[in-house]
């Protein structure tokens, strides 16, 4: 029985370090700057990107090539913004939590696919000076 019990809260609590440490290096690259180019791909007008820019920035994602395989999976981010989208909708008191989760999210694919398109032009102006 209490072998049982240990390995219970053992794996709770390894879930639970997986889930903080990925929200902390979700936020770590969220925090990054931006640059003007994805803001204008987006067509986002203020650096300030919300939970409803999210959409706009996924179909950014989807137009730009990547140039690495193994790149470009975003499964993880974006059901993390499906659940923290519905527990707004179905817990109210939880809404502004929610809204900075997917916001985060938002900036968290900015950041990403800015790299993306950064390192998409740097490989095409060195095709062109070959």
């Amino acid at each position: 029985m209490f072998p049982a019990m240990l390995l219970a809260v053992s794996v709770v609590a390894l879930i639970q370090f997986t889930v903080y440490y990925w929200r902390a290096i979700v936020a770590g690259v969220a925090a990054k700057p931006l640059s003007n180019l994805i803001l204008t791909a987006a067509g986002l007008t203020d650096e300030s990107l919300g939970s409803a820019d999210f959409e706009a920035i996924l179909n950014v994602h989807e137009l730009t090539p990547c140039l690495k395989t193994g790149q470009g999976r975003l499964q993880a981010v974006r059901a993390y913004y499906r659940v923290a989208q519905a527990l707004g909708r179905v817990l109210p008191q939880l809404a502004a939590w929610t809204e900075r989760e997917m916001a985060t999210c938002s900036r968290y694919v900015a950041v990403l696919v800015d790299q993306r398109m950064e390192r998409n032009l740097a490989c095409a102006a060195e095709m062109r000076a070959c």
